[in-house]
């Protein structure tokens, strides 16, 4: 498997440095809001590698920090008022139901930085003794702690930056005139008593941003783990601040981060998703409006280092709809319409031929080509596109082996032999789903929950529907076929389509 690394710019293959085992850290929320489509993408992402190093037979260590210490959520609590804590709490709940909501695996370890202030301490005090940080009189009458960027010869090294391009536009604020250097970065911020902040040898204050993920990851993962991840945004200044600091505090001892794993953007109207635009689409809104699973295909439907771009429609009646989504779910419905085909397929009994039918080697073959193509498509820098286009692949000959099958159901050695392809054509959507994450539901609750949440939104109940299906099947027995068109009309006029077989009719309720 190889992952293409930001600071090498190289495809780099994983390889453990503890036999079996796959360190990882990747950034997590500022919880001062509801999270976005953008945290989305991130969780989903590294959710997706750690499934396929599982599938590898890897043991992953996964961290993922929850950044609850911040000036953002110092205002935001100020005009809900409530305490700093209790709103970054409560965010930080919102926040992990709504990942596991999208169908993310917990991590290992959530640390939240206001948990580990004796860490982050510890580790600036290591970095002012190495003389790689000092501390400043500030004209507030407080003491702050800089990093000392010109004393750490690598710096730029991960962004790929010049420090005296960087210097030439750096802006050195009023607070900040003590400071060695306009690029020297905070370590400590100090404050007035009477703010909310920690002890520390350098007076009350609280930390700053880039340094406590440095503490959080050195305690749970140690010095050289394998992979760090996080969106493009913080490759500068964040990332590159923790590989300075990281690596002035482990002299000798190699790179903070093995590989470093950035993805793309989730853009609306071509701009950056981001609350400080003011731009951003929240999961829960989403959520309101489509299935979780689908909003996770949705995003895995773009290589993770590319933009995805979110749109959305507005609808008469004022109805906000996203189009990707939907189109997303539409497919998420045929997968689940096919594994329940297969599964009814797959039970069938009878005698195997002797010899296995032309028409159905072709879905026998995809069935054992498809998995090793998605395999080797993750394996490949995590490509889900291709992935997914391979369940698709296999979903396709599922179908096509169903149609076949009830159109030969009365040649019992036929359905023997589509029963053992729809084994291997079932086992195959299994093991590429499972990888992606897709597919977790079963089919019925799936159906239920998905049909529940399409006819509130058009506010009708399920009792309204069966009505009109009743209805149309008396018509349809009484030759009624006017008022029977008419019936079907207005049900597809709410996407509801009515399916006659054999056994009665059903009906299914589109996106």
């Amino acid at each position: 498997m190889r992952i293409y690394s930001t600071l090498s710019r190289e495809l780099e293959p994983v390889v453990p440095t503890q036999t079996g085992q796959v360190r990882l850290y990747y950034c997590g929320p500022t919880v001062y809001d509801a999270p976005h489509a953008g945290h989305a993408r991130s969780a989903v992402v590294f959710d997706v590698l750690i499934r396929t190093l599982k599938h590898r037979g890897f043991e992953v260590v996964s961290v993922r920090n929850v950044t609850d210490v911040d000036d953002k959520i110092l205002a935001r609590s100020k005009e809900s008022g409530e305490s700093p804590l209790a709103l970054s709490s409560r965010m930080t709940e919102l926040y992990r139901s709504e990942m596991i909501a999208v169908g993310c695996l917990p991590p290992d370890k959530e640390p939240k930085v206001t948990e580990h202030i004796p860490e982050i301490v510890a580790l600036i005090g290591d970095l002012v003794m190495r003389g790689s940080a000092y501390a400043v009189d500030m004209p507030r009458g407080t003491r702050d702690v800089y990093f000392s960027v010109r004393g750490f010869a690598d710096y730029g090294k991960l962004s790929r930056r010049k420090l005296d391009d960087l210097v030439a536009g750096a802006r050195v604020e009023a607070d900040e005139t003590n400071k060695h250097d306009p690029m020297d970065f905070a370590l400590w911020k100090g404050a007035d008593r009477s703010e909310w902040g920690w002890e520390s040898p350098w007076g009350w204050g609280r930390p700053g941003w880039h340094i406590e993920c440095s503490a959080m990851a050195q305690a749970y993962l140690g010095h050289g783990f394998e992979i760090h991840g996080g969106g493009m945004d913080l490759i500068f200044p964040h990332h590159e601040n923790e590989v300075a600091q990281s690596e002035a505090a482990h002299p000798g001892e190699g790179p903070f981060a093995r590989c470093w794993m950035h993805h793309g953007f989730v853009n609306v109207d071509k701009d950056k998703m981001s609350k400080s635009l003011g731009n951003f689409v929240t999961v829960r809104d989403v959520l309101a409006r489509n299935d979780p699973e689908a909003f996770r295909l949705f995003l895995l439907g773009v290589h993770y280092r590319g933009p995805i771009q979110f749109d959305t429609e507005v609808r008469d009646g004022g109805r906000v709809v996203f189009p990707g989504v939907d189109e997303a779910e539409r497919r998420l419905d045929y997968l689940y319409t096919t594994r329940e085909r297969l599964a009814a397929l797959a039970v069938l009994a009878g005698t195997a031929p002797g010899k296995f039918p032309k028409e159905l080697q072709t879905a026998n073959d995809v069935a054992k080509s498809a998995t090793t193509k998605a395999d080797a498509a993750l394996d490949d820098d995590l490509n889900t596109t291709v992935a997914i286009a391979e369940l698709g692949e296999l979903a396709k000959h599922a179908n096509e082996v169903c149609d076949l099958t009830m159109r030969r159901q009365k040649d019992a050695a036929f359905v023997a032999a589509a029963s053992i392809a729809a084994r291997a054509l079932e086992a195959g959507i299994a093991r590429v789903a499972g990888e992606l994450g897709l597919l977790q539901a079963d089919s019925a609750d799936y159906r239920e929950r998905t049909r529940s949440r399409r006819l509130e939104q058009r506010g009708l109940s399920e009792s309204d529907v069966e009505t009109k299906v009743a209805e149309r099947v008396d018509a349809r027995r009484t030759k009624d076929f006017a008022r029977s068109d008419a019936l079907r009309d207005e049900l597809l006029a709410h996407g509801i389509s009515v399916h006659d077989g054999p056994t009665g009719s059903t009906w299914t309720i589109a996106v």
